[in-house]
């Protein structure tokens, strides 16, 4: 993933990546990478995706880079960890508000990506795609994570994931 390269890409998030509070997530692990490249990984896929499907790319790709957007201390024990699964799109939401000009759709996005652990549903076909991409995603990682690879699962996953969309 080269998202660098693609410079329309580039040019839609690029405010984002530049932003001093934004880049602070580079220092908090998420599924064994950092939250900043779990969140450019759910970003650029859904904006590929995305431009695929004919929706709303721009909004994809910057409500796919701020859907975990939240600052969280690093010393969480599994208790704080595991909470904060139901409760960081409503932190992410707020940050993002404060930082940037989001659309409706854009926080629809953030709020939803963690449906259906979280039981707020996604409105839009956008959020949908952010959620599903954010999922096979963070399956990924965790997989690389233990050593262990589910390729197949993941592929499946999109198939899935692509034939539900149509």
């Amino acid at each position: 993933m080269n998202t660098i390269l693609d410079t329309e890409y580039s040019g839609i998030v690029y405010h984002i990546l530049i932003n001093e509070e934004f880049n602070k997530i580079k220092q908090i692990e998420h599924h064994g990478v950092t939250r900043f490249d779990h969140s450019l990984k759910v970003s650029y896929y859904s904006y590929k995706i995305a431009k695929l499907l004919h929706l709303d790319y721009k909004e994809v790709a910057r409500g796919g880079l701020l859907h975990d957007f939240f600052l969280s201390n690093e010393n969480r024990d599994t208790k704080e960890r595991f909470f904060s699964t139901f409760v960081h799109p409503k932190k992410a939401v707020y940050k993002a508000r404060e930082n940037f000009e989001l659309t409706e759709k854009e926080i629809d996005m953030i709020r939803t990506h963690m449906f259906p652990v979280n039981l707020a549903i996604p409105k839009y076909a956008e959020s949908w795609l952010v959620s599903f991409v954010d999922k096979a995603v963070a399956s990924t990682e965790f997989c690389q994570k233990f050593k262990v690879k589910f390729a197949y699962i993941i592929n499946v996953y999109f198939l899935l994931l692509l034939n539900y969309i149509k």
